[in-house]
């Protein structure tokens, strides 16, 4: 008869493969160390990143559960949850590394506390900040009211204002909690079968609090833990910023208070919630517009305040009649030669990064052509042509000088280049030291490594000029040669001496972190605990998300919708879905359509629908292709696209044009 099993631990993922990777490098060592039967299941929601074929080559012991849809954190969490036989079970996110400690001290604990329902550790986040998540309470109406309207932000250590992550408790100390967090959730199998599984009316946020709540109703008791630490890189979350987090993550709010409070009172409650998400939505909206047009209107500012200067010294100076311009040459012209100036420059790259002064001079002589060619047309809105290109080197000199002092207020350089090259050293043996220079060379990461740092006494065996020191010198190592980034290598280093190092160093000057796992090809790290996390690989490039295809793309859209709704007396009556067709030029026009796109594959960042895919023209109706087919077909197109593709697939794909997207 086979031993009982100790631990079932969950993990559901979608397209982060290469945190799922290192999470499970950390489990199977953690595993390792408990010296129990333990199983472990990956509930995939249906991935396109190669999530499936990574488990089953590298975790071949891995119970792999395969979605073909994305049913949700919680279904997800259960369909495994149902299968689990493990006296414990650990529900762990994907963009997580747990020491390798983390099990053997957690079920102990468990072993040693009867009464314990469930259990949460301390989290750090990819800088070896403590994440305080790691504990938190009920949001009562008052507590999410504090929470909602930033009073918990205000006021943290409060007892009464910051009762949502109860910063009044020690983070270095055990306490009993009423809530855990979903990102590690360790329960007893015997409490779940009593309470029930997670509330699948959450899609992702919410299911951890209504669980933990139901486990202390049911008589059992939730801890913190800090006897054991993880990693939280929050790779995988919406970010905090994004309007989609403040509507799914407050709305799970809502159905707390709903469920689990007086109906009465949760209408009332209800109401201030909604109000809140509607106030905190636009402020993240906001936030985010007056970050992405601080630099455009930065700039507008400069071009309109140079073209007034210039005006008044061109009326004093060098007029032959010195009478003043027309009102209307500053209301309305200069505002039309900025825009155009500005547009021009930005299809010309001139906002992408890296910085390069030729394509602000190219945007801005194309621009200054523009508007020469055109004011020829009206006679009443012709100005001096030395006027005009007078302006047009102020732009060129504005636009220039604008991001040489942005860099040099944030660097310290006055090069155009966006972000100066980092110094980064290797925290691992001299072999492993070798493959971290490997990757980060074919991913086109502009860092310089400085060398590399021996994790342990006496066994270095690189080149003199290479080797930098022993890990036990870090301090002095960051500091004398200026690190901006150490990446530590998992081959040679355990998660408990990488974790270490984080928090001991974390008070350094701004040093990242980031980490590569044994035997794999990503190399991961977090910014801080708000950012998502990121990575360099040895991945395929995307030409259909470069940003100067990403601005062909919309311009090609625009002109297609402009002449198919000029054609359509006569285009409809070629297209299958009549009704449609127009509805989706008008789509296009409005940029919440584009013609041609991914409708099969899952995007590596938020894309518009597409009305077509790349796998129409394969179509076949003798022999429909398959999902996986049709994924194929379009990260082929994605890979190697241009605008001419997009041309040749409205052309074979003409009749399909008003088709549902």
């Amino acid at each position: 008869m086979p031993p009982a099993l100790t631990l079932s631990v969950i993990i559901v993922n979608y397209n982060v493969c290469y945190f799922l990777e290192q999470a499970l490098l950390s489990v199977r060592r953690a595993v390792e160390k408990l010296g129990r039967p333990v199983e472990v299941f990956v509930v995939d929601n249906n991935s396109v990143d190669g999530s499936v074929q990574m488990v089953r080559s590298r975790f071949p012991e891995v119970i792999l559960v395969e979605n073909k849809d994305n049913p949700g954190f919680s279904k997800a969490n259960n369909q495994a949850l149902r299968r689990a036989r493990g006296q414990y079970v650990l529900l762990l996110n994907p963009d997580t590394v747990v020491e390798e400690d983390t099990f053997r001290l957690c079920c102990e604990f468990m072993d040693q506390h009867p009464q314990a329902g469930g259990l949460g550790v301390k989290m750090l986040d990819g800088q070896g900040m403590f994440l305080p998540e790691s504990k938190r309470g009920l949001p009562t109406p008052w507590v999410a009211f504090y929470k909602i309207f930033g009073l918990a932000k205000l006021f943290p250590k409060s007892r009464r204002f910051g009762r949502y992550h109860l910063g009044f408790l020690s983070p270095e100390q055990t306490h009993e909690i009423e809530v855990l967090s979903g990102a590690f959730m360790l329960m007893r199998k015997a409490a779940l079968d009593q309470v029930g599984l997670l509330d699948e009316d959450y899609f992702m946020y919410g299911e951890d609090i209504d669980l933990s709540y139901r486990l202390t109703r049911g008589g059992w008791k939730n801890y913190y833990y800090p006897g054991t630490r993880i990693i939280h890189y929050k790779g995988e979350s919406t970010k905090r910023t994004s309007v989609n987090y403040v509507f799914v993550f407050y709305r799970a709010m809502v159905i707390f208070a709903r469920k689990h409070f007086a109906p009465g009172r949760a209408g009332t409650f209800s109401f201030l919630i909604n109000l809140a998400i509607w106030l905190r939505a636009g402020a993240a909206v906001a936030q985010r517009l007056l970050a992405q047009a601080a630099p455009v209107l930065l700039d507008a500012g400069l071009l309109y305040g140079g073209m007034y200067f210039l005006k008044t010294y061109w009326e004093q100076n060098h007029r032959y009649v010195r009478v003043p311009y027309p009102e209307q040459y500053m209301e309305v012209a200069v505002p039309v030669y900025v825009a155009v100036w500005l547009l021009s420059a930005f299809f010309s790259g001139a906002y992408d990064k890296p910085t390069r002064l030729s394509r602000i001079v190219r945007g801005v002589f194309v621009g200054t052509v523009l508007i020469s060619a055109f004011s020829n047309f009206l006679d009443a809105w012709r100005f001096s042509k030395a006027l005009l290109v007078l302006g047009g080197a102020w732009a060129v000199a504005a636009l220039a000088l604008r991001r040489a002092a942005a860099n040099f207020l944030r660097y310290r350089t006055f090069s155009l280049t966006t972000e100066p090259q980092k110094n980064v050293a290797i925290v691992g043996s001299a072999e492993e030291s070798q493959r971290v220079r490997y990757l980060l060379e074919h991913a086109a990461v502009p860092a310089r490594v400085i060398g590399h740092i021996e994790p342990g006494p006496g066994k270095a065996s690189a080149p003199a000029d290479d080797l930098l020191g022993e890990v036990r010198q870090l301090d002095d190592i960051i500091r004398i040669y200026n690190l901006n980034e150490l990446i530590f290598c998992g081959r040679d280093l355990s998660a408990s001496q990488i974790i270490g190092l984080m928090v001991e160093l974390h008070r350094q000057p701004p040093v990242e972190y980031k980490i590569l796992p044994q035997g794999s090809e990503y190399i991961i790290g977090s910014s801080g605990k708000d950012s998502p996390g990121d990575y360099y690989a040895l991945d395929i490039q995307l030409n259909l998300f470069r940003p100067a295809q990403v601005r062909a793309k919309r311009l090609l859209d625009v002109t297609v919708s402009v002449l198919l709704l000029l054609a359509a007396p006569v285009v409809v009556w070629g297209q299958q879905h009549k009704s449609g067709f127009l509805r989706n030029c008008l789509r296009v026009l409005a940029g919440s359509r584009t013609w041609v796109g991914l409708r099969y594959a899952a995007a590596p960042r938020r894309m518009t629908r597409a009305i077509l895919s790349a796998a129409d023209a394969a179509q076949s109706t003798a022999a429909p292709l398959s999902e996986a087919t049709r994924r194929r077909l379009e990260l082929l197109y994605a890979k190697d696209y241009e605008p001419g593709t997009d041309v040749g697939l409205l052309l074979r794909c003409f009749r399909w044009l008003g088709r549902e997207s």
